[in-house]
């Protein structure tokens, strides 16, 4: 075991290259599927949060239990979607990075959703009649809701991007796990601990552990700056 450690410190040392790709790739996919998620699930939380209207609570509902659905079955409903044979199949996007990242964003956009409209949800039950006095548009109000919100917001972000850099179920289905082309840090440490080599699966463990850390270094460095200056 304290082989598999050594040899595996040297690879993150020596900047292998095969280390570094699959490191590459997971970032990329999931920052891209942040930025999706993001930008679909801000507005959709920002509305749950701010109206009231019948079905209202149905697509809460709905957009919790989506949130907690298994990562597989995103992964095979996109699968199917992207296959040959499916709707989307000739666009080729079925093992490619592109793939997914649309698989990833379809988890990481409720998620965000989710935690969005709750955030919001507080700050509107308290600020609400504050700002209807103001009478300012319908474009205003969310506005300053969001800025108001903004710390919290990023830490939800982050929450986001953590839960894509650890995906393994949809990304191995969807992207297929290719050498140099697919395959992640989830993936590859699930390949290549079947395969034996504990050495190159602790190095990508290892990178993993320590990106998730620095999100999360990120997210309370947020949470402490913001509980300091705005008590």
């Amino acid at each position: 075991m304290w082989e598999a450690f050594t040899q595996a410190a040297t690879l993150l040392k020596q900047f292998d290259s095969e280390v570094w790709q699959i490191v590459v790739v997971s970032i990329q996919t999931s920052l891209s599927a942040v930025v999706i998620g993001t930008i679909i699930g801000l507005p959709i939380g920002g509305f749950l949060a701010t109206n009231t209207f019948v079905g209202r609570n149905l697509l809460i509902t709905v957009l919790n239990s989506v949130m907690n659905i298994p990562t597989v079955i995103v992964g095979v409903c996109i699968y199917l979607l992207l296959s040959r044979s499916g709707p989307l199949g000739e666009w080729g996007l079925l093992f490619t990075v592109k793939g997914m990242i649309i698989a990833q964003s379809l988890i990481t956009t409720p998620l965000i959703a989710a935690i969005s409209r709750q955030i919001i949800a507080d700050a509107w039950r308290l600020h609400s009649q504050t700002l209807k006095s103001f009478h300012l548009s319908g474009f205003y109000l969310i506005k300053w809701i969001l800025w108001e919100c903004r710390f919290s917001l990023i830490i939800a972000l982050l929450a986001g991007f953590g839960r894509a850099i650890s995906e393994v179920g949809a990304v191995m289905i969807v992207g297929g796990n290719i050498a140099n082309s697919t395959r992640t840090m989830t993936t590859a440490i699930s390949l290549e601990t079947s395969k034996g080599d504990l050495p190159l699966a602790l190095a990508l463990g290892i990178a993993l552990m320590g990106l998730v850390l620095f999100i999360n270094s990120i997210a309370n460095l947020i949470k402490s700056v913001s509980e300091r200056k705005y008590g």
